[in-house]
């Protein structure tokens, strides 16, 4: 079969899935076959909305027929300064041309601007570059390994990290086999040893949990993919002082939280427990290009020697650029002030108008919100949302999360609250 006669064979095989579309699927054609062709062509580790998106701006994006719906999502809170912000657009197009990529074997102009903005916004004397958000958990994951060979004088290779239930820190085979989510670690063990789990919010439970092998705690400090799952105050101060008291590490993985989701710029500082290792990401690169890194003072990260751990993308020049731009405008634009702000009238609206037999809980801090079900119906009410203009997404079935751009204005969240509550509150 030639290449040709393939390609008519995939086009048919399209244009037979479009023909196939349920009757009460009323996409557009051109929205079908979108869907269609990434259903021929790519793998189906995802179960996205039927909606196609073509353009964003700010706090919204259009679909393919040009249809305007608010992004209640962000990405996962990775466009937390909007979508194509023209500065961080501007800053990414200009170092496109000059220069985009010099692996680390050199220096290149603008990493050691990016790493001194966040080490100076975060109060770390240093930074570890990387580019997803699962690199930089692994990152810091080898840090507090080799520390605790090296510090703690942990026997080899029996070092332990205490970690929690309901974790999301990535999909690599190391961090999906320290998960309690089957489907995230269903047909890929063996699991890598050397994680102990306890339950999320219990700080008894994990002081009890350190042991003469344990290295460090990796937690979320609120947990997202979870459901927006809020530990109870003075979890964050309980869990800094047990690793304090034991000499261990503790490392939060502030991927989703960080750099103003929560109404601070980081969650840690609504408890004051600074981390000794402190992960970014998503939003770091401005919801234009994955940049992500791994914070600590010296005393941890110079566990790493040339030649122990690196990327061949890492701290390149276009992430550096894109990277500062985002941060500049974060900080330019007051974006965690108006996380607070908007966070706590909407939440305040949600819990007084969402209610009802279905209604298991509202709760969020900042602009990182959650209405959960008591039944699984989370999807269906994703859908109803999508057609009143509305994007988000269901997770583990009962939970829907809202996580608008932190750019978003005040009569927008309003208009789509307006919208959204009466959808939320049926269910």
């Amino acid at each position: 079969m030639t290449v040709d006669q393939t390609d008519d064979q995939t086009d048919a095989q399209i244009d037979a899935q479009v023909a196939d579309q349920p009757a009460d699927n009323h996409a557009p054609t051109a929205t079908a076959r979108c869907i269609a062709q990434a259903e021929a062509f790519g793998a189906h580790n995802y179960h996205p909305l039927d909606v196609v998106l073509a353009r964003g701006e700010g706090a919204f994006v259009w679909d393919l027929e040009g249809r305007r719906y608010v992004d209640l999502l962000s990405a996962y809170s990775a466009v937390g300064q909007g979508h194509c912000h023209p500065r961080i657009v501007a800053a990414l197009v200009a170092q496109a041309q000059q220069l985009t990529l010099s692996s680390r074997a050199f220096h290149n102009d603008r990493m050691g601007d990016m790493l001194e903005k966040i080490a100076r916004l975060s109060g770390y004397a240093k930074v570890l570059p990387m580019n997803t958000g699962a690199e930089a958990v692994e990152t810091a994951i080898k840090a507090m390994r080799r520390w605790g060979y090296e510090r703690r004088q942990v026997p080899e290779g029996a070092a332990e990290i205490i970690v929690a239930g309901g974790n999301f820190h990535g999909r690599t085979t190391t961090i999906v086999g320290f998960s309690d989510e089957p489907e995230y670690s269903r047909g890929f063990g063996p699991s890598t040893p050397g994680f102990v789990l306890v339950p999320f919010g219990d700080a008894a439970a994990l002081r009890a949990a350190i042991g003469p092998h344990t290295v460090g705690v990796l937690l979320e400090p609120i947990q997202g993919e979870a459901g927006v799952v809020i530990p109870k105050a003075g979890y964050l101060t309980d869990v800094r002082a047990a690793c304090d008291a034991q000499g261990v590490l503790l490392c939060f993985d502030e991927i989703q939280t960080g750099l103003g989701r929560t109404g601070a710029m980081f969650a840690w500082q609504h408890e004051a427990a600074r981390p000794d290792l402190l992960v970014l990401g998503k939003a770091l690169g401005g919801g234009v290009y994955p940049v992500s890194c791994m914070c600590a003072d010296e005393d941890v990260m110079r566990v790493f020697t040339p030649g122990s751990h690196g990327s061949t993308f890492g701290g390149n020049p276009l992430a550096a650029a894109v990277c500062i731009a985002a941060l500049d405008v974060l900080v330019d634009e007051d974006l965690v002030a108006r996380s607070a702000s908007l966070g706590e009238r909407a939440l305040a609206r949600l819990r007084r108008e969402v209610r009802g037999p279905r209604i298991a809980d509202v709760r969020g801090r900042g602009l990182m919100m959650a209405v959960q079900y008591h039944e699984p119906i989370a999807r269906q009410v994703a859908q109803e949302l999508a057609k009143v203009g509305l994007l988000a997404k269901e997770t583990h079935g009962t939970i829907i999360r809202l996580m608008p751009p932190l750019v978003i204005s005040q009569d927008v969240l309003d208009g789509a609250l307006d919208a959204a509550i009466p959808v939320l509150a049926r269910g």
